[in-house]
Order: structure tokens, then sequence, then C-alpha cells
């Protein structure tokens, strides 16, 4: 220790504890608490055990029991769709905004950074705000659609069933289209123009540049993206709070709220600790996908 510590006072040491400081943080703040969540899902765990360490020992049986419950399934199917229709929509968006912007015309950099303005705010305001665009009786999306003639009558964004899910989806592509856009802005500055020019020489047409040339180009770049988006999106939390709560009768829950409301409104210490682990493991398969990604942008 007496020598570890010379070190760090002649600079031999100091880019260790340069490493060994927020390495010792990140295990403190997010090591610990992923640690203790992990035992929790395998214990019986209540109100009256949660601030002590006896528990009893259950295995798997709180797995088991979650997915013998009847809402399970219904939940993670929300889950699924949530997940594929968000990152579906943003990227989509994204892409065409990041392509509409690839060339320089007046204003589009004032354009480009009003666009960021949804990704600086935070969800619950941006949750605020779709439950005023979402009102069944006064919203803007309901005006507009009544004005198209796409509607009749109003739609119930955030009570009816059939729509609940959907208006979330709505406000989390809208939260999340501009930080797609940037990074496959980026993306699109890497590619050099003279390709473009040689294809277009040789007779190819739009398509036939955005086939050949942009995707294969991209294609490191677009993965990184899909594996960040699914990683924000399964960590999505304030919008379901803000917006439906996860009603009604569940038709807009899913699994990272879910684990919220068995923790903290149900007191089911045990469940939501399984269904966050759950959770955690798809996060950290995302997270593999991104760093793969990343590495393969890197040697290309």
């Amino acid at each position: 220790m007496k020598r570890f510590l010379t070190s760090l006072t002649d600079g031999r040491g100091f880019d260790i504890g340069l490493v060994a400081l927020p390495l010792g943080f990140l295990f403190v703040m997010s090591g610990l608490p992923l640690i203790y969540n992990v035992l929790m899902s395998f214990q019986e765990v209540d109100m009256f055990s949660l601030g002590t360490f006896i528990r009893p020992f259950v295995g798997f049986k709180n797995y088991i029991a979650l997915f013998s419950q009847p809402e399970t399934w219904p939940i993670l199917r929300n889950t699924a769709v949530f997940v594929v229709a968000s990152i579906a929509g943003q990227f989509l968006i994204g892409f065409g905004l990041a392509l509409f912007f690839w060339n320089d015309f007046p204003g589009s950099s004032w354009l480009r950074g009003l666009f960021l303005v949804s990704w600086v705010m935070p969800g619950l305001v941006v949750g605020a705000i779709w439950n005023w665009l979402l009102s069944g009786d006064f919203g803007v999306l309901n005006y507009f659609l009544r004005e198209l003639g796409v509607i009749s009558s109003n739609i119930f964004w955030r009570s009816d069933p059939h729509y609940s899910l959907w208006a979330v989806i709505l406000a989390n592509i809208w939260l999340g289209t501009s930080f797609n856009m940037i990074l496959l802005s980026v993306g699109l500055s890497g590619i050099p123009k003279d390709l473009y020019e040689a294809a277009e020489l040789d007779g190819a047409g739009v398509f036939q540049r955005f086939f050949t040339i942009t995707l294969p180009m991209m294609r490191s770049t677009i993965g990184a993206i899909i594996s960040l988006g699914l990683i924000f999106t399964l960590q999505q939390f304030d919008l379901f709070a803000g917006i439906t709560s996860g009603g009604p009768n569940n038709s807009s829950n899913v699994a990272q709220y879910w684990a919220w409301d068995l923790s903290f409104k149900q007191y089911d210490f045990a469940r939501g600790a399984t269904v966050s682990v759950i959770m955690i493991v798809f996060v950290m398969i995302a997270a593999v996908i991104y760093v793969r990604s990343t590495r393969q942008e890197v040697r290309g």
C-alpha cells in the first residue's frame, strides 16, 4: 500500500488512480444495486424484510410464479410491440430527415437544431405535452384528423384500450426521432460523395445508389443506432407515467413500468426485481450488439 501511494505522488501510478476512481464509483452506484436486485429476485421479499438481509431463498420460484400470471404475457407482448414500433418509427423518420438535411439549403442548420428540442426535453414534460395533444375532447391530433376526414368522431387515445399503447408509441417516436436523425446524419457525412457521382455517371438511379452505396456504407452505423434505440426504449418509463400509467386494464402496460408498479405500488418487491432482471438481460444483449457494431465501424 505504501509503495502504491508513493507511486501516486511521483506520477507513476496516477493513471491507475484515474481509472480506479471512476470504476469504484460505477461499482458502488450501479454494480451493487444490480447485484442486490438480482439476489432479491431469488428471495422472498416483503415490506417487513426489505430492510434486512434475512430472507428465505426460493430459487426460481419468483420466475415461475411470474410467468404463471395471466397478465405477464400480454404485458410482454405490449413491450415487444412498443419496442419494435418505436424503433422502426424513430429510425425510418430519422433516416428520412437525415437524407433531407444531407444537402445544405438556406436555414437547414436552424431547422436541424429545432428538431433536437424534443430530445433534450425531460420525458415527463414530453408526456405532459402529449397528454394535451392526445386529449379525447380537445386534443390537437383529433382536430387535425377530423379536418383531414380520417375520423368522424373523437378518439380517446389515453383511455381506449385499443389506442392507449399507440398513444405512448407516438410520443416515444417523436421523442427519439431527432436522436436518430443526428446519428444518421453523421454516418451519411462519412460517405464520400465521389461514389455517388461515379454511380450517377454509370446510370444508377436514386434508389440504386441508396441500396448499393448508402445502406452498405452505413451498415455498422445502423446497427449501433438500432442497438442504442433498443436500450433507450427498454428503459422508457416517464412517458407511461405521464400519459397512461399503464392503463386502462394493462392495455398500455410494459415490463419496465410493470416492474415499478409491482415494487412501489403493490409492494411486491420480489416480483418487481424479477421483472427488472429479465429487462436487464435484454438491455445487456442490446449493449453487446452496440459494442460489436461500434467496433466494426472503427475497423471500417
